[in-house]
């Protein structure tokens, strides 16, 4: 992880609390107020990496790709059965985004995607966690060559084809709670009535 310069921070002690899943450190620093004055704060943050997340979309069907897996955190925060509805997405692992997402959606879905489009950058949980997630968009169809799916080693993924509609009104439902997803099925939703404006 680089860390860029800033002239109103400075990093006095850097300590690593954990490395048993990703990396976990305590970060010691001055930061200058908006007054001048400088304040010694401490702070966690965990580092697993940059992800990249992806939305595959048939716009003659007009229905989505989602995923379903177990996740653990929302199990023990509330969601009684641990499963969530997501859009496909990954680590990098030291590839380059388009790559990283790419091999993401073959493993999980099982879809062969060529062509992607990026859509934005977002750090999703910056109080504490480093990761910023690449958003993308692709198309597919019935005639998308398709293989496997459902992730690999110890990952237990569905793969769900819905109708658009009814993804966005899972969303409302609470059915689909998970923010990547929610965020790329906004944004394809705007596209979709930005489009027929027009």
């Amino acid at each position: 992880m680089n860390i860029l310069q800033n002239e109103r921070v400075k990093i006095l002690d850097e300590r690593l609390l954990s490395d048993n899943w990703y990396i976990l450190k305590k970060f010691t620093f001055s930061y200058q107020r908006k007054d001048g004055q400088w304040e010694t704060q401490s702070r966690e943050a965990y580092d697993r990496g940059n992800g990249a997340t992806i939305l595959l979309h048939n716009p003659e069907a007009d229905t989505v790709i989602l995923t379903r897996q177990f996740r653990l955190p929302t199990y023990v925060n509330g969601n009684p059965t641990g499963m969530l509805i997501e859009a496909c997405a990954g680590l990098l692992d030291n590839d380059q985004p388009d790559d990283a997402i790419r091999r993401e959606t073959e493993e999980e879905t099982g879809y062969r995607i060529q062509s992607v489009e990026k859509v934005m950058e977002a750090y999703m949980s910056p109080g504490s966690v480093t990761e910023k997630l690449f958003f993308y968009l692709a198309e597919y169809s019935a005639d998308t060559e398709r293989r496997g799916g459902g992730g690999v080693d110890e990952e237990e993924i569905d793969v769900m084809e819905i109708p658009t509609a009814q993804a966005m009104a899972m969303i409302g439902s609470g059915e689909i709670r998970d923010g990547k997803t929610i965020m790329l099925l906004q944004h394809l939703r705007l596209r979709q009535l930005t489009t027929s404006l027009n």
